[in-house]
């Protein structure tokens, strides 16, 4: 049996504290699913299908002198804009009929002939039917992702906390995808990939402050179970904070770093970061609690009846 050094510095879990969690967490999920309701997604063109094209160019380019360009050609759904560096543009297309050579060439002719001294770097042609059903493998995935932690978390602890694991990730994976519809950012396969990784950072975060509790609902004797959580919480603090300031110094760094291409994943995987530590926390961990979770939850019954008259 383990004694008590000293009390939990910081009480997480006091009933007033998770009532104001509790509120700023159905907020947060309420406003996100309210966004993707009525606002969408800006869905990138993985999703869509389309054209996207990459134009270099030796001087600054005009935007809207490439707008009126593209418009003159018959590309009058053309969306323009800076990729990056001032002399780079992005240019969209909505699906084009035709040929895919055909479409190259004469994208490139009308691009070039402005004499800005157009070059182009990259040309990405996805057709609608592909784009549909990325998106649907994307969801799929991360269902069965979800479905399949639970299925992990429940035979590794028990289900009561493999209730507040799942809830968790569904709060965190629901607050990143509507913060990109609240901002209006691009959502592409790249940020599917970062909200699998979410799920996957949050799931580690919550899994060792499981084991944790665990380990403390044997150890610590005569304690109620929320101050066994608290004083769980407390000795992994460090760890938690540690971990989530040291990668969010990588992926700011990614994200100032790494170009327009990358910044989706990165602003992705930083709100999911700060949304997983905060829900390891005050999500997970609450939601076991407010199941009554306890050390009687995690003992295994006895299978052989013959054991009981063993027992002292």
């Amino acid at each position: 049996m383990r004694l008590i050094k000293e009390k939990t510095s910081i009480d997480f879990l006091s009933p007033n504290r998770r009532k104001v969690a509790l509120t700023f967490s159905v907020l947060f999920v309420i406003v996100s699913i309210a966004s993707l309701a009525t606002r969408g997604l800006e869905f990138g063109i993985d999703f869509t299908g389309g054209i996207l094209l990459e134009v270099g160019y030796e001087q600054s380019a005009n935007l809207e002198e490439i707008r009126t360009d593209l418009g003159s050609a018959g590309y009058n759904d053309a969306q323009v804009q800076r990729f990056g560096a001032d002399e780079v543009v992005l240019v969209r297309l909505p699906p084009q009929e035709g040929d895919v050579d055909e479409i190259r060439d004469r994208l490139t002719a009308t691009l070039t002939a402005s004499g800005q001294g157009a070059e182009l770097r990259r040309v990405e042609f996805v057709s609608p039917q592909v784009g549909a059903e990325l998106a649907e493998s994307g969801a799929l995935a991360t269902v069965f992702a979800l479905m399949m932690i639970f299925v992990y978390v429940m035979v590794r602890f028990q289900w009561k906390f493999s209730a507040g694991a799942v809830a968790a990730l569904v709060h965190d994976a629901i607050v990143t995808v509507g913060f990109f519809s609240i901002f209006g950012f691009p959502f592409d396969l790249t940020v599917v990939a970062a909200v699998l990784a979410v799920i996957g950072y949050s799931l580690n975060d919550t899994v060792v402050a499981f084991d944790r509790i665990r380990e403390n609902f044997f150890a610590l004797r005569g304690v109620s179970a929320e101050e066994s959580m608290n004083i769980s919480i407390n000795e992994m603090l460090a760890r938690t904070l540690i971990t989530g300031l040291t990668t969010l110094l990588v992926l700011i760094a990614l994200l100032v770093l790494g170009g327009e291409s990358i910044a989706p994943f990165s602003i992705a995987l930083i709100v999911g970061v700060i949304i997983g530590t905060y829900s390891s926390i005050y999500t997970a961990s609450a939601t076991a609690l407010a199941l009554n979770v306890n050390a009687q939850d995690l003992i295994e019954p006895i299978k052989d009846p013959s054991l009981i008259d063993d027992l002292p």
